[in-house]
């Protein structure tokens, strides 16, 4: 909690916790506090349901009041005792990150054994060998199938891991980098300063590239504005810069949607895509072992050698 929050905003916390406590303390002992004299009868509050259920103003049962009492001192001790208070940490010291890192301390001591030989082994190797693979998976459905789908299918703005089409190169190198780094692609609006009809012209030409039928004139106005504005990261042919991410709109592979609409919409607005750097969630040896894994997903692993993953025979 101290990480993002000032001192002001720690002091407004503790006192509307413990101000809100106290509260309700001051509001039970009132209410409480005052008793009817004996003999006299509980007045109607003229609240009444189902014709004869009615609400008096009797007080709270005792057992009721103390146990209500009970938690008021139980909320103040945990509060003295655990965090709840803004950057005051309780005197116990405990703190959910701490227990956190020592699980996670804890559970790497105890599975080191089993990853040791995947930290210097051959990637290429990894992909061919079983034991290798079924680790991977396990990691992947762990950390990438919420956006790349179980089989690595993908989704619209999410690529599929499965084909030959790669954003930023489909080797194994390139792949350890994308989930060791993360990438950032973008795409810039060109809306503004193309206007409606050149969007549409580029961007029929962009789908001519992967054999859109459009007849030579249409073709003809959206190449100079493609050469202008487009062939900087897209290439002169289309076939895409893997350097910054740039797709190839030579193939029938469209990120975002292959329909006219939708790369207009594209060349328009832009697109920003994330993938997120997985360095700080894994080791060294589990980043190989999902590298593998993912390059397996696109590669024949029955044509690699069977080899061990550190590369021997």
């Amino acid at each position: 909690m101290s990480d993002f929050m000032s001192s002001f905003w720690s002091f407004y916390i503790t006192l509307l916790t413990v101000g809100g406590i106290l509260a309700c303390a001051v509001l039970l002992k009132a209410m409480s506090s005052k008793r009817a004299p004996a003999g006299t009868k509980p007045e109607l509050h003229g609240h009444v349901w189902d014709e004869d259920l009615r609400e008096y103003n009797n007080p709270l049962p005792r057992w009721w009041m103390w146990l209500f009492y009970i938690t008021i001192v139980f909320a103040l001790a945990y509060l003295l005792l655990y965090p709840g208070l803004g950057n005051f940490g309780g005197y116990l010291g405990w703190s959910a990150r701490d227990t956190y890192q020592d699980e996670v301390k804890t559970a790497t001591q105890s599975y080191a054994g089993i990853y040791d030989k995947y930290l210097n082994g051959e990637l290429v190797a990894m992909a061919g060998d079983a034991d290798a693979r079924a680790i991977g998976q396990r990691l992947f459905l762990n950390a990438c199938a919420q956006c790349h789908g179980s089989d690595g299918g993908g989704a619209r703005g999410f690529p599929n891991l499965t084909d030959k089409d790669w954003l930023y190169g489909g080797d194994v190198q390139s792949i350890k980098t994308s989930i060791t780094e993360g990438r950032n692609g973008i795409m810039p609006g060109l809306g503004p300063q193309l206007g409606t009809e050149s969007v549409s012209q580029v961007a029929l030409y962009a789908l001519s590239l992967s054999g859109f039928p459009i007849d030579s004139i249409q073709r003809a106005k959206g190449h100079d504005t493609f050469v202008t504005y487009c062939a900087a990261c897209h290439g002169a042919d289309g076939k895409g810069n893997p350097a910054l991410g740039a797709p190839n709109l030579t193939d029938k592979t469209w990120l975002h949607g292959g329909s006219t609409a939708k790369v207009v919409e594209t060349i328009t607005n832009g697109r920003q895509s994330h993938m997120p750097a997985h360095k700080s969630l894994f080791d060294e040896a589990k980043i190989n072992l999902l590298t593998a894994y993912v390059y397996g997903l696109s590669h024949d692993v029955q044509a690699i050698p069977a080899q061990t993953a550190n590369g021997t025979q």
